[in-house]
């Protein structure tokens, strides 16, 4: 079954967040990840709203498992770790 990475982040420094996405798209490709959704505008319902939400589509759970913590994806989360608030989950999709 498909896997769906979804990350809600609020970035605190741009410049080295856009590393953190540009080494990031990279890892997620590799892995064969398409993103579905990158920023764009939301609607807040419940809970934290963080201001940037990503969601990328992987072929399983355990790919994209893989990406993270794949050592291209690693090198990612050193420029993000000090340049934003974020969570991340992957989800299974069901259907």
């Amino acid at each position: 079954m498909g896997a769906l990475w979804i990350a809600h982040v609020t970035v605190t420094d741009e410049d080295a967040y856009s590393k953190y996405a540009a080494v990031a798209t990279e890892a997620i490709a590799q892995h064969g990840g398409v993103f579905l959704a990158r920023g764009g505008r939301f609607v807040q319902l419940e809970g934290k709203a963080r201001p940037r939400n990503v969601v990328a589509k992987f072929d399983s759970v355990a790919m994209a498992q893989q990406c993270y913590e794949s050592e291209t994806y690693q090198k990612a989360l050193s420029f993000a770790k000090d340049a934003s608030e974020r969570e991340l989950m992957i989800i299974e999709i069901t259907e």
